[in-house]
């Protein structure tokens, strides 16, 4: 019987363990980017922002995904950056996150040569890789939501990318819980992949850069 209690016992502490590691991580991130992060008027100027991409329905940019592209364009306007890269994935002709969100800023009267579309950025790690060694990004702003800007701002800063982050929440959203959970098991699984730097799977989406990208890293 106390064989058995105390192999019970273990098990309870390490599922305990398995739980309080990921969230000790994720607020120690939180904490440590805070003060890198600003409402949209209080931000630094910078080169560029780069948008993380986020479910489109039939062309439709779903509302976190609007925020985030909105949040971007008010920053173009205000002058606090020159450009604007757009990256997401690409599932249908339907689903073309970058193509999308590019659109919508066109719309909104972004000049469109202002615009670079990533179709490689099918996770964060991925952006934030593309963007550091793909176009050469050394200085951006992050936009996206504030549960996600302490994971973005870890793997884009891990890779080479002085970033700052502005917060793109512009409403509340219905799956805030689910998007709070999920952020708490890939902030973990965002530092192992800056260990490892691993390239992502599309590195190039043409044999080179564009002109655009070229001229972002100063190379004109």
């Amino acid at each position: 019987m106390f064989v058995r209690r105390k192999g019970c016992l273990s098990l309870l502490i390490a599922i305990a363990l398995l739980v309080a590691i990921p969230l000790v991580w994720r607020g120690a991130i939180k904490a440590h980017y805070r003060p890198a992060i600003y409402a949209r008027a209080e931000s630094p100027a910078r080169p560029v922002a780069i948008v993380f991409g986020a479910a489109v329905y039939n062309g439709r940019l779903s509302p976190v995904l609007r925020d985030r592209v909105d949040t971007a364009i008010a920053l173009y306007r205000d002058g606090q950056v020159d450009r604007i890269i757009m990256s997401g994935g690409q599932l249908a002709a339907h689903r073309d996150e970058p193509g999308a969100m590019k659109a919508y800023a066109v719309e909104q009267g972004v000049d469109p040569a202002a615009v670079i579309t990533d179709h490689g950025g099918q996770r964060t790690y991925d952006t934030c890789y593309r963007a550091r060694y793909v176009y050469d990004v050394r200085d951006a702003i992050l936009v996206t939501q504030a549960f996600h800007l302490p994971r973005a701002l870890l793997t884009c800063d891990g890779l080479g990318v002085n970033a700052v982050g502005v917060v793109a929440d512009q409403q509340p959203y219905r799956d805030a819980r689910w998007y709070e959970m999920r952020e708490t098991v890939a902030t973990v699984v965002a530092a192992w992949d800056v260990f490892r730097r691993q390239p992502p799977a599309l590195i190039e989406t043409t044999g080179q850069r564009s002109d655009w990208a070229m001229q972002l890293a100063g190379e004109d």
